[in-house]
């Protein structure tokens, strides 16, 4: 009975934990999620703090009927592990909210309602600044999780410079860019460089967000962070794309539609290895998904759903040993999990990725992953290739805690585009 129990209690701490995961779906009706600024999809789900910027959040639940979902804000540390501050602390209002504002779709052949809410609410404001770990889940009963997202609150307190350079060692230098910048920190009360925290991102890619990393050199105010090889990131190649804006007109992407049977099944051209091609200038969407139909009024309740087959020969058609292949961008979560492993099919010789996707325009990247080691981070010099010259978008976090306080406060954000220097 002991052992039993035990078991029991494990199953509810694993389940906790990972409940906590960013950017994670757990129902299987949940489909078609974006949180992003408003009126803007190409952007991340930021907010200034005390400020009147709103976010839009949109998915779908397919099914025929509506459901009862809520919301809640958990505020998270720099390294997204859960705040000890009080939810009464950290929003001003309701703890959880209910999402009122939902659509049954009225076009598509596929069924399902869809939901969207302007956050925050003013019922429910975030009042302090740091990461925020977006909840949604059925009944105001949090066991019934159907998807986090991501979402920051700033209060710049900093200023942030940074540039893109090339690496000094020549080795690196046509397959990598460097991430250099330096944080005035005048405002703040610091009395140890221990106290900041700062992150890099890449084309908004958490799973390989460089962190943990000291300053170089200390002057005064400011922190610079400019070490040969701390913020280095692999250069990869512009994102594929697949646009899916329209099941009847087959864009250049499309191979076939299926429509024998509902919903359509969309067979995309195979995606061949690009690491030995010669780099193409085009402009990319960064891994940016695109809700958009040009058959209907409003994709969010009109759009329809198809599945889209994807394939990645690798080199040889043979599967690649020690290595998964993995199918990054917004298209998967940004993140490398289940959700973005591909399965090799060896009378195809290719990798190959059902999804169920909303009409739409999507970039995405392939990545291996060393099945070996757990801990390495993604590749891309298999599958797309480094070229220094590709436009990549670089943001950098700043987190602060001063000696009483009790979690990573967000006090400067900053993009740079490796193209542009801005």
């Amino acid at each position: 009975m002991k052992t039993f129990i035990i078991a029991i209690c494990l199953f509810i701490l694993t389940t906790a934990n990972s409940q906590r995961l960013p950017d994670r779906i757990y129902s299987s009706t949940i489909n078609g999620v974006k949180l992003f600024q408003q009126n803007n999809q190409f952007s991340q789900p930021l907010l200034q703090l005390n400020s009147g910027d709103q976010l839009e959040l949109h998915f779908d639940d397919l099914v025929a009927y509506p459901k009862n979902y809520f919301y809640t804000y958990v505020l998270c540390n720099a390294d997204w592990t859960p705040a000890n501050v009080s939810v009464f602390d950290y929003l001003k209002g309701f703890n959880q909210m209910r999402i009122s504002s939902y659509r049954v779709a009225s076009i598509a052949a596929m069924k399902y309602v869809h939901y969207q809410v302007q956050l925050p609410e003013r019922n429910a404001i975030p009042i302090m600044s740091g990461n925020y770990l977006l909840k949604v889940y059925r009944d105001g009963d949090t066991s019934k999780l159907a998807f986090t997202k991501r979402l920051m609150v700033v209060d710049k307190q900093v200023s942030i410079g940074a540039q893109i350079q090339v690496p000094y060692d020549n080795q690196l230098a046509r397959t990598h860019q460097k991430l250099q910048f330096s944080v005035e920190v005048k405002a703040l009360n610091l009395l140890s460089p221990q106290q900041i925290k700062v992150v890099a991102i890449q084309n908004n890619r958490w799973d390989d967000a460089i962190v943990n990393k000291q300053p170089v050199f200390i002057k005064e105010n400011i922190l610079e962070y400019n070490g040969e090889m701390d913020f280095l990131f692999q250069a990869g190649k512009e994102f594929r794309w697949a646009d899916l804006q329209s099941f009847r007109f087959e864009s250049d992407r499309i191979a076939k539609v299926d429509r024998a049977e509902e919903p359509n099944t969309v067979y995309m051209k195979p995606d061949l290895a690009r690491n030995n091609f010669a780099y193409i200038n085009f402009v990319d969407r960064n891994g940016y998904t695109e809700i958009n139909s040009s058959e209907s009024v409003n994709p969010w309740w009109q759009g329809d759903y198809a599945w889209v087959h994807f394939s990645f020969i690798p080199p040889g058609k043979q599967a690649i040993s020690g290595k998964s292949v993995h199918m990054i961008g917004e298209i998967t979560g940004n993140q490398i999990s289940d959700s973005s492993l591909m399965q090799f099919n060896s009378l195809e010789g290719a990798y190959t990725k059902n999804l169920l996707l909303k009409q739409g325009y999507y970039s995405y990247a392939y990545v291996t992953k060393d099945t070996h080691q757990a801990n390495t981070l993604s590749d891309v010099s298999i599958t797309e290739g480094n070229y220094w010259e590709t436009e990549n978008l670089y943001t950098i976090l700043v987190y602060y805690r001063s000696l009483s306080g009790r979690h990573d406060e967000l006090v400067g954000i900053a993009s740079v585009n490796s193209r542009f220097g801005r």
